[in-house]
């Protein structure tokens, strides 16, 4: 690919995750400066690995409301 830029699989490697969580960082526009060239992202080599948005999905619940809803403390 283009030297300045990875393809997922090498972002992957970088960011220890997936390639398939690296695809969907960039489709959800969470990764600055990726561009889509036919079905392959490249993802600029400085790139940061986006932080966690801390959000969860509707109907989720954390640990401890999951505790709490099985009347644990």
């Amino acid at each position: 690919m283009l030297d300045n830029y990875f393809e997922p699989e090498e972002a992957a490697k970088a960011w220890n995750i997936s390639p398939r969580q690296v695809q969907r960082l960039c489709k959800d526009g969470r990764v600055e400066g990726a561009v889509k060239f036919g079905t392959t992202w490249a993802i600029p080599k400085d790139a940061r690995k986006p932080t966690r948005t801390g959000r969860l999905k509707p109907g989720r619940k954390t640990g401890s409301a999951k505790r709490e809803a099985h009347g644990q403390s």
